[in-house]
C-alpha cells in the first residue's frame, strides 16, 4: 500500500531540491520517516524555513541552502547521493506570463545544471519534477503522454524542455532520468499566502476570514486534484522502477477530475458548513480548461498505485488548513 512498504538500502541518501518548498518538504518528511538519509537543497525563494525546522535535529538530514542556477553548488549537492529528487522550480502559469526570462533560467538552466551535477556524481536515478501543463491546447481526455498540444504559457514550455532534457541524459549520457507530470498537488504546507498561491489554499484561508474568493471563468474547468501522498509514492517508487522506465514522463494524479465550482462547494461544507457564493471574474490567459489524467503507463511501468482519492486527501489537507492557516 503507498510507498511505506517500499524499502532501500540501509544506507541509502536522497537529495530533494526545493526541499523548503510544498512538495519538497513532504518529500524530506517522508524519507526520514521511512529511516534514510536526506539532504536538502533550497534558496528559499519559494521555499520556508518553517518547512523543514522539524528536521534540523535529524541525524538523518542536512541542509544546503544555495541555488541550482549555481553549477558549483549542484555538484556540491550531488555529493555522495544515490537518489536526486527534483523539485526545484518557479511554479505558476499567471506569473511565467509575466516574467518568462525568470523560469528560463530557473527551470530549464537549473534544472539542466542538476542533471549534469547527478550525472558527474554517478546518481543512480534523477527523478524530476514535470507537470500536466505540458499538454498544452490538447482536447483530448483523459490526457494520455504521447498526445500532447501546443504549450500556453512560458511556465509549461520550461517543463516540456526538461523532459527533453531528461530523454537526452538517459539516452545519451548515463543518467537515467524520469520525470513526473503533477496534476494540481494540494495538501500540507501548501502556501497561501504568495500572490500566486495554488486555489485549495488559497481559497480556504480567505472563507476562514469571511471574504469571497474570485474564480475565474465559470467555474466549470475541470482538475485532476492530487493528494501529496499520492505524489510522494509516485517519487519513491520512480527511484526503483525498472532502467526501461526512464528517459520520459508519465502522469501523476488519481484519475478523476472535479470542477472548480464542486471543488469549492465540498471546501465550504468541510469548514462546517460556510454559505458564500464566489465573485465569478474573467478566466486567466494560458490556463488550460479541462484536466484528467491517464495514469496507466505509471501504474505499468512504475507500479504507481495511489491509495488516496481526491475527497479522501481533501478531508485531510482542509483539516490541516484549518489548524494552521
Amino acid at each position: 500500500m503507498g510507498y511505506k512498504e517500499i524499502e532501500f538500502p540501509k544506507e541509502t541518501k536522497f537529495l530533494v531540491t526545493g526541499a523548503a518548498g510544498f512538495i519538497g518538504s513532504n518529500l524530506v518528511e517522508a524519507i526520514l520517516k521511512l529511516g534514510y538519509k536526506v539532504r536538502g537543497l533550497d534558496n528559499f525563494s519559494n521555499g520556508r524555513k518553517e518547512n523543514i525546522e522539524d528536521f534540523k535535529n535529524n541525524e538523518n538530514f542536512d541542509f544546503i541552502e544555495g541555488d541550482i542556477r549555481d553549477f558549483d553548488t549542484c555538484l556540491k549537492a550531488c555529493e555522495g547521493i544515490d537518489y536526486v529528487l527534483n523539485q526545484a522550480a518557479l511554479g505558476s502559469v499567471p506569473r511565467s506570463m509575466k516574467e518568462p526570462l525568470i523560469y528560463e533560467d530557473n527551470n530549464i538552466k537549473g534544472t539542466a545544471n542538476m542533471m549534469e551535477a547527478a550525472r558527474q556524481s554517478n546518481v543512480k536515478r534523477f527523478v524530476y519534477a514535470s507537470s500536466s501543463s505540458v499538454y498544452g491546447d490538447s482536447p483530448t481526455l483523459p490526457k494520455k503522454e504521447g498526445q500532447e498540444g501546443n504549450v500556453l504559457s512560458p511556465y509549461a514550455l520550461t517543463k516540456k524542455v526538461n523532459e527533453f532534457y531528461g530523454k537526452l541524459y538517459t539516452e545519451n549520457f548515463g543518467l537515467e532520468c524520469i520525470g513526473l507530470r503533477y496534476f494540481n498537488v494540494f495538501g500540507r504546507r501548501q502556501d497561501p499566502d504568495s500572490q500566486y498561491a495554488a486555489v485549495i489554499p488559497k481559497f480556504v484561508r480567505a472563507l476562514k476570514s469571511g471574504e469571497k474568493v474570485d474564480v475565474y471563468g465559470d467555474g466549470n474547468q475541470s482538475r485532476d486534484f492530487t493528494y501529496i501522498e499520492n505524489v510522494i509514492e509516485a517519487n519513491l517508487k520512480s527511484c526503483l522502477a525498472d532502467s526501461t522506465a526512464a528517459g520520459r514522463g508519465y502522469n501523476i494524479a488519481f484519475g478523476e477530475r472535479y470542477t472548480i465550482n464542486q471543488m469549492y462547494d465540498l471546501m465550504c461544507q468541510e469548514l462546517d458548513g460556510i454559505q458564500l457564493k464566489p465573485n465569478y471574474i474573467e478566466e486567466r490567459k494560458g490556463d488550460i480548461k479541462h484536466s484528467l489524467a491517464d495514469i496507466s503507463d505509471a501504474i505499468k511501468l512504475l507500479k504507481y498505485n495511489p491509495d488516496w482519492s481526491f475527497k479522501e486527501g481533501f478531508v485531510e489537507a482542509v483539516k490541516w488548513y484549518k489548524k494552521n492557516i
